[in-house]
């Protein structure tokens, strides 16, 4: 197996990408080993600082041009075929590598994806899923994220099915519980999209749908897949993360909030498309970046997106 990681994407790389791939390195099985892509010049004497390829796990491959951050994803991807996400896109098209991950620019991230490996067959939008955790232990797949901020009613439902299908495989759980985020327990509550959208869900006996979730279960154990609009679910997912940060500050340690913290996970998948793609937080720590590896091998070992492209067709 091998995953693929940009070297240059995000607000403090190529550094701390370098030296949570290493932090990575140490912990991967045998069977594993990590391809990062970078200019050469720049990443390999860090490497050789953070102390090597670690018995060959780590791969270095030249990618001579960046995508920044704020560059228009689609133009920067077509002017820059040699960028690091540009060729980790090429990587995991041609099957060199079993997923591709970054730090760097999520709509190069997006648009790579479409663009190369492409969108599941019968997938209405590909999205982005974060994971929320709960207080009866685990995480709950929240999407989308970010990637849709207008969806209409059918999409809202094929997220529930996908979410469904990515958490039964991903993380084993039979049956996963699929819940609307709404603003009221009751059916007929909500805009007219959302109450479009649990009728679909209902009547969709592929999935296991249990209603509308309000904003106070976030973190309550309700549900295994949370169903939300982009605009929506960016919006409570980072409202989320944001927890640890305040109770840093004041001083205060807690088990809970602590695995609310971005790093602990580390990443977030996108799903409908024929590959495994993880974006992470531009800020990524290299412990955010070694626990995204983590994330990449669990999910190609998953085979969720093939899964998802068989309920699909």
């Amino acid at each position: 197996m091998k995953i693929a990681v940009d070297a240059m994407g995000g607000d403090f790389a190529p550094e701390a990408i370098v030296e949570g791939v290493v932090m990575a390195a140490s912990e991967l099985p045998s069977n594993v080993s990590i391809v990062l892509i970078g200019r050469q010049s720049v990443v390999e004497p860090l490497l050789l600082k953070q102390g090597g390829n670690h018995a060959g796990q780590i791969e270095l491959v030249d990618a001579s041009e960046v995508i920044d951050m704020g560059e228009h994803p689609t133009k920067a991807l077509s002017q820059k075929p040699n960028s690091s996400i540009g060729v980790g896109f090429k990587l995991l098209k041609e099957k060199a590598v079993d997923a591709f991950c970054s730090a760097g620019n999520t709509g190069a991230m997006h648009v790579g994806a479409l663009f190369s490996i492409k969108s599941i067959e019968g997938v209405l939008r590909p999205c982005i899923a974060g994971f929320v955790p709960q207080i009866t232990g685990g995480h709950a797949v929240m999407l989308d994220i970010g990637a849709n901020a207008d969806c209409k009613p059918e999409m809202l439902a094929q997220f529930g099915e996908i979410g469904s299908l990515y958490a039964q495989y991903t993380f084993g759980i039979d049956r996963p519980r699929v819940a609307l985020m709404n603003i009221g327990s009751e059916e007929q509550k909500g805009s007219l999209i959302a109450q479009a959208a649990h009728q679909l869900l209902k009547d969709n006996n592929r999935i296991n749908f249990i209603g509308n979730m309000e904003g106070n279960e976030f973190f309550a154990g309700k549900a295994d897949v949370i169903v939300a609009d982009g605009f929506t679910g960016n919006a409570l997912f980072k409202l989320g993360e944001s927890f640890y940060t305040m109770a840093s500050k004041r001083n205060i340690s807690d088990e809970f909030l602590d695995k609310t913290n971005y790093e602990s996970v580390g990443g977030s998948p996108i799903l409908g498309v024929n590959g495994n793609v993880i974006i992470a937080h531009g800020v990524s720590s290299p412990l955010a970046i070694k626990n995204m590896v983590g994330l990449a091998i669990r999910q190609v070992e998953a085979n969720a997106y093939v899964k998802i492209a068989q309920a699909m067709s």
